[in-house]
């Protein structure tokens, strides 16, 4: 039974899909973390519980109670992930990623699942194949059991939204071990060149699932395309600085702490979520271009392509870009906040000198922002384009309740997030 059933309530029924789509979030993440062995049993039942839920009558007050549960078992399942990613790769590590193109046939791997490109990886060792990541899978080079591997090379590309024109480029095969895929346009030439695997597929796309002895999925068909394709034609060049995740972040809190005490650091920015097609998203790349040279961005999801080749330089050695890895892991920035409201004894996490401005654009944006509500922070801004179960009665709502804003304009922004008029 939907959420139209029982309720003639709209805010309730909206705030039912609030809670629906951060459970598809918690969904993802509780399936990559599955695909390393690690799982919860009670996020599992907090789900069932909640689907249950959605086909009952529920009050105004009862409903905003379980949109907190959601963003707890939000924290939770972003916890578990984490705990899954490092136990298996390591913690991440500051690293430089290239992102132009070698001269060696290439395999780009595109989506969030780090055991599909680990097993890749492990498969074509050796063959004279570059492997590369895309969009969401940028933060694989950070994680010393992925970074070993010599012939994972760089990243070849941008966020999801652009592959129709990037994937051309590329000329070599394509695997897809999850969202975020676009269908091609009828006179795509790489049509032929993609595999889809796990959850992510697409009709005409072939998919990988049949197994080696070993137990691992066999990616030699791929492996075989790969080394009778031209290499990938440049589209970029440069490098890139990622593995900001919490341990890293946290192994610099003493720098970072100096330079908050000194006035070198005024305020961070969290700009995690995502990215998509649509020209309103310009407003990030501009909302980074002209913030003031004294803050600092935290990222992460596939939003950061907007901002993260910019060269914004960096405060005594610490990045104004700190890029912490998937959209799963905004976790690191909720320990990172934690960890500094003990460090400055404060007794309100909204006194940090941190504000958020969160892209969204799908479910995994939906429980990173349940989440933050859960932890108490407030005030966040969201945009450019609400989901549409976010209906004006539901914004009235989360607005009192937690102080949640759309967007306006950069510079209006700005001023409200006590940064003056921009870059200076």
């Amino acid at each position: 039974m939907g959420v139209l059933t029982y309720d003639k309530d709209e805010d309730v029924r909206a705030l039912k899909q609030y809670v629906l789509y951060g459970l598809k979030g918690i969904a993802a993440y509780a399936e990559h973390a599955s695909n390393l062995g690690h799982e919860d049993p009670e996020i599992f039942a907090f789900m069932e519980e909640s689907l249950a839920m959605i086909g009952r009558a529920m009050d105004r007050d009862a409903m905003l109670a379980w949109v907190l549960r959601t963003g707890e078992f939000g924290v939770r399942v972003m916890a578990l992930l984490d705990q899954a990613n490092t136990t298996a790769y390591g913690k991440p590590e500051i690293t430089r990623v290239s992102i132009g193109a070698g001269r060696n046939p290439g395999i780009l791997v595109s989506g969030h699942d780090l055991k599909d490109l680990e097993q890749l990886l492990i498969q074509s060792a050796g063959q004279g194949i570059d492997v590369y990541t895309h969009s969401e899978m940028l933060p694989a080079h950070a994680y010393p059991q992925l970074k070993k591997y010599p012939h994972l090379v760089g990243n070849y590309g941008n966020a999801w939204h652009r592959q129709l024109e990037e994937f051309e480029s590329f000329n070599g095969p394509i695997l897809f071990t999850t969202n975020c895929l676009v269908p091609p346009r009828k006179n795509a030439t790489y049509s032929g060149r993609v595999f889809t695997t796990g959850a992510a597929g697409m009709p005409g796309w072939q998919h990988l699932e049949r197994k080696l002895a070993d137990g691992r999925k066999d990616f030699s068909q791929i492996i075989a395309l790969a080394k009778t394709c031209p290499p990938p034609r440049e589209i970029e060049n440069g490098k890139i600085t990622i593995g900001f995740a919490h341990d890293q972040v946290l192994a610099l809190a003493d720098k970072i702490l100096a330079a908050v005490k000194s006035g070198a650091i005024r305020k961070f920015v969290v700009m995690s979520g995502c990215d998509a097609r649509q020209h309103s998203r310009e407003y990030y790349r501009e909302f980074a271009k002209n913030l003031p040279a004294d803050t600092v961005i935290l990222t992460s999801g596939c939003a950061k392509y907007r901002y993260n080749k910019l060269g914004l330089g960096d405060i005594g050695g610490i990045p104004r870009v700190l890029d912490a890895g998937q959209c799963n892991d905004s976790y690191s920035w909720a320990r990172v906040a934690l960890a500094l409201k003990d460090a400055l004894k404060l007794e309100d996490i909204n006194q940090l000198p941190i504000v958020f401005n969160i892209a969204w654009y799908e479910q995994k944006a939906v429980i990173v922002h349940l989440a933050l509500l859960y932890l108490g922070i407030r005030n966040t801004l969201i945009g450019p384009t609400l989901p549409g179960f976010l209906t004006p009665g539901l914004l009235k709502i989360v607005g009192e309740k937690f102080g949640v804003r759309t967007i306006t304009t950069v510079d209006q922004d700005m001023k409200s997030f006590g940064l003056g008029n921009g870059a200076g």
